[in-house]
C-alpha cells in the first residue's frame, strides 16, 4: 500500500458546488446502490494529469477498476477542489466495477474547458471508511502522489451532513509486515464571491418545505435590490460596532484587544476621501451598472424579436 509523505496538518478545502453535486448524485443513485463515488476537479499541479485505465477484477489480488478520480491542487499544505462529477459503479463483496469509458470522456471534456486541473484523490458518500476503501485508495496512490480520501455523510448521521477527509499512513515494524491506516485531516468549506451569492439565495429556502403555504421557489434579486440589501446589512453591522465602542467608552464592557486591532485595521483600510468624492465614485459605479442592465434588456428584446420574425417567416413559407 502506498503511503502519504505530506504532514498530517494537511487541509482540504471544498467548494459548495462540490457538495451540492455529491448530494445530487446520491439522490439520483440506483435503488441497489448504497453509496456513490465520483471525480473531483480543481486546479492543476505541475505535470500532466493521468487518465483512468484498467478493468474490473478481483479485489483480493489488489487490482482495481478505476472508480473515480479527484482533481484539484496542492499548495502549501492545502488541497482545494472546485468541481466534481459522479461515476456510476457497483461494489460487490470481492470486486468493484465501474464504467471506465464514462470517466475518460468526462475527464477529457473537462480538460478541453479547463486544462489547469490535476488528480489529488477521490471521494465517496457515507460517514465511514468501508472495506473497499483501502483497495480504491491504493489505485489512486498509483495514479497520483499522496491521494486524499473525502467522505460526505449523506445519511445525515447525528442530524447533520458531516464532511471528513483522510490520508493513508503506513503502519508496521522494520523487517515485518506493514499496513496502512486512514488518518483524519482538516477539512474546510471555502467559497468564491459568486458562490456566496448563491448560498445566500439557497438559505432563503430554509423552512419552506415545512410551510405548505409558502412557495418553494426563490427568484434571484435584481442588482439594485442586492445593493440595497447589502447596504442595510452594512448599516446593521456598523450599528453593532458603534454600540460596542460606546459601551467600552462608558465602561459598560471590558475592551478586547483583538477587536480593537481589527477595528484599527478596518479604519486604515478605508480610503481617505471626502463625501463628495465618495458620492461621485458611487454614482459612477451605479451608472455603469444601469448601462449594463439596459444593454442586457436590449439584447434580450432583440433576441425575442428575432425569434418571432423567424417563426413568422417559417409560417409564411
Amino acid at each position: 500500500m502506498s503511503t502519504i509523505n505530506l504532514p498530517l496538518n494537511l487541509t482540504v478545502r471544498v467548494h459548495p458546488v462540490v457538495l451540492f453535486q455529491i448530494v445530487d448524485a446520491y439522490e439520483r443513485r440506483n435503488a441497489d446502490s448504497e453509496r456513490v463515488i465520483g471525480t473531483l476537479l480543481g486546479k492543476k499541479r505541475n505535470g500532466n494529469a493521468p487518465v483512468p485505465t484498467g478493468t474490473a477484477v478481483s479485489k483480493h489480488n489488489h487490482n482495481l477498476v478505476p472508480v473515480s478520480l479527484r482533481v484539484g491542487s496542492v499548495d502549501k499544505g492545502v488541497v482545494e477542489v472546485t468541481n466534481c462529477f459522479c461515476l456510476p459503479h457497483k461494489e460487490h463483496s470481492d470486486q468493484v466495477e465501474a464504467e471506465l469509458g464514462y470517466a475518460i470522456d468526462l475527464y477529457e471534456s473537462n480538460q478541453r474547458v479547463n486544462a489547469s486541473e490535476n488528480i489529488v484523490g477521490w471521494w465517496a458518500s457515507g460517514h465511514e471508511v468501508t472495506n473497499h476503501s483501502s483497495v480504491i485508495h491504493e489505485y489512486y496512490a498509483r495514479e497520483c502522489a499522496n491521494p486524499v480520501h473525502l467522505t460526505l455523510d449523506t445519511s445525515l448521521t447525528g442530524a447533520r451532513m458531516g464532511i471528513k477527509a483522510y490520508v493513508c499512513v503506513s503502519l508496521g515494524v522494520p523487517g515485518g509486515k506493514s499496513g496502512c491506516m486512514f488518518t483524519p485531516i482538516n477539512v474546510e468549506v471555502t467559497s468564491y464571491e459568486p458562490e456566496i451569492v448563491g448560498l445566500q439565495l439557497c438559505m432563503k429556502t430554509i423552512g419552506m418545505q415545512s410551510n405548505p403555504n409558502v412557495p418553494r421557489t426563490v427568484s434571484p434579486m435584481l442588482d439594485l435590490a442586492q445593493v440595497t440589501d447589502a447596504s442595510d446589512k452594512l448599516l446593521a453591522l456598523l450599528s453593532d460596532v458603534l454600540a460596542y465602542v460606546d459601551d467600552v467608552l462608558n465602561a459598560k464592557q471590558q475592551p478586547e484587544n483583538t477587536v480593537g486591532r481589527a477595528l484599527l485595521d478596518l479604519i486604515h483600510s478605508v480610503p481617505n476621501m471626502s463625501g463628495d468624492q465618495f458620492a461621485q465614485m458611487f454614482n459612477s459605479n451605479v451608472k455603469d451598472l444601469l448601462m449594463v442592465v439596459t444593454l442586457s434588456q436590449l439584447i434580450k428584446t432583440q433576441l425575442q424579436l428575432n425569434e418571432k420574425l423567424t417563426s413568422l417567416t417559417s409560417f409564411l413559407n
